[in-house]
C-alpha cells in the first residue's frame, strides 16, 4: 500500500517511520492553547461510521485563542486520550478498538485532507473545517482526501496555503465541465480550464471532469478505479469504466451501477495537492456528478456515488 505506516503512527498523525523522538515531541506539544485572537470561520464535525452518524454537538464550535485541533475538540466535546494526550481514544463515549471484529479508531481531516501531524500539534487557520470520524480501517490506514468538507480545500487551502485550481475536462464543451466551472465561480474560486492530462501536478488542485473512461491514465485516475487500498475511495470502476461497484467498509461489493451512474471522489499523495474526480460511467453520469457538487450534497461524505435515478449514496455503503 502506498505511503503505508504503522497504525499507531497513523492515529497520532505522525509521518512515518514512527520513532520515540517523534512521540516525545508530540506529547510535549500538548493542546497548544494560548492567548491571541481566535481564528474566524471554524467549523467542527464529529461523526461515526464514515460520516454516517453525527456525534454530539451541532452548530458553531467554541474557539479559544491560538487554538490547536486537539484544543478545539476538547473545548467542545468530552474526550478521553492516551499517550499523554496525543491519541484520541473516545469522543462523547464513542471509543476506538474493534467494531464487528474489525479495527476502528478516530481519524481527523482538515479542509478535506488527512492531517500530516497529530491534532495536538496542528494549529487552526481561519476558515478551517475540522472533521473527526470513527471508522473501520481494516481496508486501509489512509484515506488521504475526502469530499465531505466542500467547498474546502478550494476556498482556504491546506495548512494555511491556498492552491491554484485547474478544471481538466475530457470534453471542454460538455455540460458537466460548464457546471463545475459555474459552481467554483459561484464560490469566488478562480479556476483555469484545460483538457485532461496524465501529468500529475504537485502544486495545483486538479478537478478531473468527464466519464471515467475518458479521464486518461494518470496515477490518480488509476488508483481511484482500483479501490480503497490504493486511493482511500470505497468504489471501483470496471476496466472499461462502464460499471461502478460500491463497496462496504470491509471492501466487499454491495451493488454495481451501470449507465448513468456518477461519482465524486478525491485522493492525494503525500504533500501533493489533492485531485478530485467528478466522473461517471458515461457522460450522463458525469453530468449527474457535476450537478451534485454542492456543500449540502457532499457534507460529511468520504465520497459520493450517484445512482442513475439521481439518488445520492455515500460510500462506503453502510449496513
Amino acid at each position: 500500500m502506498r505511503h503505508a505506516r504503522s497504525h499507531i503512527a497513523r492515529s497520532l498523525g505522525v509521518p512515518g517511520p514512527f520513532g520515540l523522538g517523534a512521540l516525545v515531541a508530540l506529547l510535549l506539544a500538548g493542546c497548544g492553547i494560548g492567548p491571541g485572537q481566535a481564528p474566524s470561520g471554524i467549523r467542527l464535525s464529529v461523526t461515526d461510521g464514515f460520516g454516517a452518524r453525527a456525534v454530539g454537538l451541532s452548530g458553531a464550535p467554541r474557539v479559544g485563542g491560538q487554538e490547536t485541533v486537539m484544543g478545539l475538540l476538547m473545548r467542545n466535546y468530552q474526550v478521553k486520550t492516551r499517550f499523554g494526550g496525543g491519541f484520541v481514544e473516545s469522543i462523547e463515549g464513542h471509543s476506538g478498538g474493534t467494531q464487528a471484529g474489525e479495527p476502528s479508531d478516530w481519524f481527523y481531516y482538515v479542509n478535506g485532507v488527512e492531517a500530516p501531524k497529530g491534532a495536538a500539534d496542528t494549529n487552526l487557520q481561519a476558515g478551517d473545517r475540522i472533521w473527526w470520524d470513527l471508522h473501520d480501517w481494516s481496508q486501509t490506514q489512509e484515506i488521504p482526501a475526502v469530499v465531505g468538507s466542500y467547498p474546502e480545500p478550494f476556498l482556504d487551502g491546506i495548512e494555511g496555503r491556498r492552491y491554484p485550481v485547474r478544471v481538466e475536462c475530457a470534453e471542454p464543451s460538455s455540460s458537466a465541465c460548464a457546471t463545475v466551472h459555474d459552481r467554483l465561480s459561484a464560490l469566488g474560486v478562480p479556476a483555469a480550464g484545460a483538457a485532461v492530462s496524465d501529468e500529475e501536478d504537485q502544486l495545483t488542485l486538479r478537478v478531473l471532469v468527464g466519464p471515467y473512461s475518458a479521464l486518461g491514465d494518470s496515477l490518480s485516475v488509476h488508483d481511484v478505479g482500483a479501490g480503497p487500498r490504493y486511493s482511500g475511495v470505497y468504489a471501483r470502476f470496471s476496466g472499461s469504466g462502464s460499471a461502478l461497484t460500491l463497496l462496504d467498509p470491509a471492501g466487499k461489493p454491495v451493488r454495481t451501477l451501470g449507465a448513468g451512474a456518477g461519482l465524486i471522489a478525491a485522493t492525494r499523495y503525500g504533500k501533493e495537492a489533492p485531485v478530485w474526480l467528478i466522473t461517471g460511467t458515461d457522460a450522463a453520469g458525469a453530468n449527474l456528478a457535476a450537478s451534485s457538487l454542492s456543500e449540502s450534497a457532499l457534507r460529511n461524505c468520504f465520497a459520493l456515488a450517484l445512482e442513475p435515478s439521481g439518488t445520492a449514496q455515500p460510500v462506503p455503503v453502510g449496513p
